[in-house]
């Protein structure tokens, strides 16, 4: 119903931002991700979805319209609402959830908060071929990565870094470039730790 909303950005937080609109200020809910992307100037555009319940109409705005339609593609699915799709996308980049449903990776989605075995097997068994088709991907294989990514992870924590903040570089490094090998994974790690 409402494509997107262009206008000046009057309030901002993590999770909302109001955009007056011509006079109208909107209410639209974000992600980490998309308030990470939001311009540094008071003009912009967001790509919104109109959620329309009995009891309320939800705005959800994004910066990029991949983001919005994997929103879309994560509402599709049983149990998954507004929130716990807006929580995904700020737990994880995009790409990461893309890459966890098309690789079959229930353990990294399972990380986000909220979401059990069951609902993240549940997201990978509905969306697994659809993420495959709309975003080109080969069926990826994810068994030899999770060997590099587990080593790694264990000779960073041996080294005396956070398991935590050991993840999130590991997992961009092997997104980034997925035939890497242990020792690579670790040495470009340890530059960004």
């Amino acid at each position: 119903m409402i494509a997107h909303i262009q206008g000046k950005l009057v309030e901002k937080t993590p999770t909302e931002v109001v955009i007056d609109c011509n006079g109208v200020g909107y209410h639209i809910h974000i992600s980490l991700h998309t308030y990470s992307l939001l311009p540094a100037t008071d003009f912009i555009k967001l790509f919104t979805f109109l959620q329309v319940k009995e009891d309320s109409h939800s705005l959800f705005g994004f910066v990029e319209k991949s983001e919005r339609e994997l929103f879309k593609l994560l509402l599709s699915v049983s149990g998954i609402g507004a929130n716990i799709a807006r929580t995904m996308l700020s737990s994880l980049d995009p790409k990461q959830i893309i890459h966890a449903i098309g690789s079959g990776d229930v353990a990294t989605i399972q990380s986000i908060k909220g979401i059990g075995s069951k609902t993240a097997q549940r997201v990978i068994l509905d969306l697994k071929e659809k993420v495959l088709k709309i975003y080109d991907l080969d069926e990826i294989s994810i068994s030899s990565h999770n060997i590099n990514r587990e080593e790694s992870l264990s000779a960073l924590e041996v080294l005396g870094y956070q398991r935590k903040a050991s993840e999130k570089i590991v997992d961009k490094i092997i997104l980034d470039n997925p035939s890497a090998t242990v020792e690579t994974i670790i040495k470009q790690a340890l530059k960004n730790l």
